[in-house]
């Protein structure tokens, strides 16, 4: 496939004024199907099933099924309706979108088209620098998820070049909640910013909510981007591209920047652009042709027959509008502002996601400086390592706990970092851990004095050089007494000692 030409993206927006449009799916995590009472896979109990085992008649499309609509589904949509700032439909209905999908098995989607749930909003999202951004959002609606394909015999697995295809149908029905932004105006040089951070506010939202498990490396959380550029001065609307299901934040910030450069280079050459979608190559942080992207015409959108609408009864939309958590840009502010952190502080609390664990640590009884230091330091650098995700090493209440030891002089931070490196493997509690291991601080002055004399023994000349007024000789004599003790002794109770020794305290 030959390279896309790629200008610079100063240059493109010199030129160029990019409009941005996103469609973000959210799998709700309610029990069952949307449609079915098959189990739900993008729960968190049900995740990891084996391959077409989490299925019912109407998953499968088969004769004679027919969908039932879930409750729960609907109230989490309508509670993510009411925190993205929308108004919910007195009367929504469904609507058959008829599209050839492989893994879907009736051949058409269960979806809304012309009345969704949920409608008119907007949601304000913070960049890195705290600069608000508010994107308007023109609808949430209510759908159901496709299945998934798994290509085989092919050197990408991708379908081109792949053999033949395996299809699972678990995930087949899985509620979805589509959150569609009208235009995004003015986003300048911005725009890859943007784009991540609606993303993550959207999921910052939905964990919120506590409607999904919002973990984009899962599939919980897809984001389309739509990207298209106009002539500086002109009013008419480029030309879009829907890069599909981007499933990270870094990449959907990338997958922005990529088209906005490759489109440019096109636009500028007098070329065309194609209306089409189009797929994001993680390895190579390009994009690749996919479909003609439809209008809505051409998916033959009707009602469908065997669903009557949906009626939120008033008592119950404001009932769930009562219970709404706090925005989570606001939650953020309110933090930073408790736990008295800069601005970079902070912003490597959140970077990493750790704003929830931080918080119950604190509420766990740790300080926010030491919640901070251990979640932003030593579990993400051990997290790093093993590659898996810090918030799955260890628990707020056991790095509380650990913390709680230090505080009390039990563990220095050397000795502490041992007891977590025994956490994460499961060796059991802080203090367990601590007796186990023989790791507590000896307390001990007598024992500590013992050492010193021995060390002092070995270098006689120190005891006159202090006295002489070099304070500094006492860090030979400490490290020799720390070394003794194998690190289970305070440095600055052993300095002490040993001035004591010379005469110098």
């Amino acid at each position: 496939m030959a390279k896309d030409k790629l200008m610079d993206f100063d240059k493109a927006l010199e030129l160029f004024e990019p409009v941005l449009g996103f469609e973000v799916h959210v799998e709700l995590n309610t029990a069952t199907k949307m449609f079915s009472a098959a189990p739900n896979p993008a729960n968190e109990a049900n995740h990891g099933a084996e391959p077409n085992t989490l299925i019912a008649p109407v998953d499968l499309g088969l004769p004679g099924s027919l969908p039932v609509v879930n409750e729960e589904a609907v109230r989490s949509s309508i509670r993510l309706g009411l925190a993205l700032g929308c108004s919910i439909a007195e009367s929504c209905r469904f609507a058959r979108k008829n599209y050839f999908y492989p893994d879907l098995g009736k051949n058409y989607q269960i979806s809304q088209y012309d009345e969704p749930i949920a409608f008119e909003g907007s949601v304000e999202i913070e960049l890195e620098d705290g600069t608000l951004v508010t994107v308007p959002i023109e609808r949430a609606h209510m759908e159901e998820d496709a299945g998934k394909l798994t290509h085989m015999g092919g050197a990408t697995g991708r379908i081109q070049g792949a053999e033949y295809s395996l299809v699972d149908y678990n995930r087949a029905g899985v509620p979805l909640v589509e959150i569609v932004t009208k235009p995004i105006f003015g986003a300048e040089h911005r725009a890859p910013e943007i784009a991540k951070a609606y993303v993550s506010a959207i999921r910052d939202i939905v964990k919120a909510l506590g409607i999904s498990e919002a973990r984009l490396e899962r599939g919980n959380l897809r984001c389309d981007a739509n990207v298209s550029l106009r002539p500086r001065g002109q009013v008419k609307l480029g030309t879009r591209t829907e890069t599909k299901n981007v499933n990270s934040m870094r990449s959907v910030e990338r997958a922005v920047r990529y088209e906005i450069q490759r489109q440019a280079a096109i636009l500028a050459e007098g070329g065309s652009i194609t209306q089409e979608t189009r797929h994001w190559h993680e390895d190579t942080g390009t994009t690749s042709p996919g479909r003609p992207k439809s209008d809505a015409d051409d998916y033959r959108y009707f009602p469908e027959p065997d669903l009557l609408p949906v009626l939120p009864p008033r008592d119950l939309v404001e009932e769930l509008r009562a219970a709404l958590p706090e925005q989570p840009v606001a939650r953020r502010r309110r933090l930073k502002t408790e736990w008295g952190f800069t601005d970079l502080e902070f912003q490597d609390v959140r970077n990493g996601g750790l704003v929830e664990v931080v918080e119950a640590t604190i509420v766990a009884g740790a300080t926010p400086a030491a919640a901070r230091k251990w979640w932003t330091g030593e579990i993400t650098r051990i997290a790093n390592l093993r590659e898996q995700d810090a918030v799955d090493l260890v628990t707020p209440q056991g790095v509380a706990a650990l913390q709680q030891l230090v505080d009390a002089g039990t563990l220095t931070d050397k000795l502490a970092r041992q007891v977590l490196e025994g956490m994460v493997a499961g060796e059991g509690t802080p203090q367990e851990i601590v007796d186990a291991r023989g790791l507590a601080v000896v307390s001990d002055d007598g024992a500590l004095i013992a050492a010193i004399d021995e060390a002092l023994a070995s270098q006689p000349d120190v005891l006159e050089k202090i006295r002489d007024g070099k304070v500094q000789a006492a860090g030979a004599v400490i490290g020799a007494v720390m070394k003794a003790m194998k690190g289970q002794a305070d440095a600055a109770r052993v300095r002490e000692l040993v001035l004591e020794r010379a005469g110098s305290s």
